[in-house]
Formats: structure tokens, C-alpha cells, sequence
């Protein structure tokens, strides 16, 4: 049965790939707002935030990815909508396939093309003088917390893409989650905030992940915050993905 699952889902994720392969847009697309965003936080905002001797291109750059993902995965969430409307689901069912791997095929093809949209940012960032002090297992843990990060939102747009009613719903869930760095320690320090603002910031969810990539790329301890990372990404995973799963059986039981 396992390898049944898996050799469905392979089949499936390398159409979904063939289809992003045939439209390198949506990488280029995903990738043109956050590089736009460090861009202007960089070079117009940069000079009055004081982020001490880590040049602002460094300490920015873990939020940027972080939005990357956000925005790559809208387009997860719109794909699955299309498939959905296009009767693809259906003539699946009729197919002996395991059922999960119609989901899975989304949401791996989803890490790939995030992954890549990830590693164009990472290169126009050398290009403005960011640079780290990370090994090589540091950069292996960025990119495992990247990766369950993408995995988590990306069974977000899922829930997103199998309840939509319209295009435009498919990806309008990620706007919410495009915005939530902007409050958190992504863009400047929190202290430097009200008291309430400053209070979700160091409490949500992608303070602590940013300052954990944060951390490692720049090859310092990052103590009890990459714990706290891995616990908010499983957890938003495992509920994610239960949701996800529930209104999937539910719509094609």
C-alpha cells in the first residue's frame, strides 16, 4: 500500500512539475515581490533602522524568505482551485489511485518551486552584500526550517484551495499571511515597538522562526528559538494537514 502511495504520488508531482516548468513565470512572479520589498527596505528604509553592526541586508533577509513562501503558496491554493474546477479531481476518483496523493503532488510540487523562488532571493541578497557566517549544517537547518515552514502553509492553501469558491478566495488566504512578518522581529527590532504591537510581535509565530534562520545564517547560538520554531511549524503542519484531509473526504466521499 505504502508503495502504492508513493509511486501515485510521484506520477502526479512530476505533472504538477511539468506543468510550473511550462509557466517559469510563477517562480519569477513569486520571487519579484519579496526581492522588490528588500530592495526598498534596504536602500530607502534601511539607513534609519538600527539593527547594530548586522548590516540591514542580513538581518532583513530571513523575513524576505519567509514572505517568499507565503506568496509562493497562493498560487498552490489557485492551482488546486483550477483542478477542482476543471473536473481533474473527478476523473481521478474514477482512477485507481490512492486518494492522498492527488493533495500531496500539490503540496511537493509547492516545496520545489518555493525552494527555488528561496534560492533566487538568497542570490539577489549576495548581490546587495549579504553575507553569512553559517557551516554547512547551519544552512542544512535553514533549510529544514524552511521547508517545514513551506509545508505548513502550503496544507494551509490546501484547506484553501479544496474551500474556495472563486479564484481570487483560492489566494486571498495569503495576504494575512504575506503581512504577519511586517509585525514580528522581521524587519526591525521589536523592542522598538508599543507595548501591545510589541507583544503579539515576540508571541506570533514567525518571530521566533525568523530569529532562528537569523541566528544560524549569520553562525551565532540560536538557543531556545529554533525549538520554538520547529514546535509552531509542526503544529501548524499536523493541524494543517488533518483539516486539510477532513474537507478533502468530506468533499468527495
Amino acid at each position: 500500500m505504502t508503495t502504492h502511495v508513493i509511486g501515485d504520488t510521484a506520477v502526479l508531482t512530476g505533472r504538477s512539475l511539468r506543468h510550473i516548468t511550462r509557466s517559469l513565470d510563477t517562480i519569477i512572479t513569486t520571487a519579484i515581490t519579496p526581492v522588490a520589498i528588500m530592495l526598498l527596505f534596504v536602500f530607502v528604509f534601511g539607513g534609519a533602522i538600527d539593527t547594530g553592526s548586522v548590516p540591514y541586508v542580513s538581518y532583513l533577509l530571513p523575513g524576505i524568505l519567509l514572505i517568499t513562501v507565503a506568496s509562493g503558496v497562493a498560487y498552490t491554493s489557485a492551482r488546486l482551485f483550477t483542478d477542482l474546477q476543471g473536473g481533474i479531481f473527478e476523473r481521478f476518483q474514477s482512477m485507481p489511485i490512492a486518494r492522498s496523493s492527488v493533495l500531496w503532488s500539490h503540496v511537493l510540487t509547492s516545496v520545489v518551486a518555493n525552494l527555488t523562488s528561496v534560492v533566487v532571493v538568497i542570490g539577489v541578497a549576495l548581490l546587495m552584500g549579504f553575507r553569512s557566517g553559517a557551516d554547512v549544517l547551519e544552512w542544512l537547518a535553514v533549510g529544514g526550517i524552511l521547508v517545514l515552514f513551506t509545508l505548513a502553509l502550503t496544507w494551509l492553501a490546501v484547506i484553501a484551495g479544496l474551500s474556495a469558491k472563486t479564484m481570487d478566495g483560492a489566494g486571498a488566504f495569503a495576504y494575512p499571511l504575506i503581512f504577519l512578518p511586517f509585525i514580528s522581529s522581521a524587519f526591525v527590532p521589536t523592542e522598538s515597538m508599543p507595548g501591545p504591537v510589541r507583544f503579539f510581535a515576540e508571541y506570533q509565530p514567525v518571530t521566533s522562526i525568523v530569529d532562528a534562520i537569523r541566528n544560524l545564517l549569520a553562525g551565532q547560538p540560536v538557543g531556545g528559538d529554533i525549538w520554538i520554531a520547529l514546535a509552531w511549524c509542526v503544529g501548524i503542519l499536523v493541524i494543517a494537514y488533518f483539516v486539510a484531509m477532513l474537507v478533502y473526504r468530506r468533499k468527495f466521499r
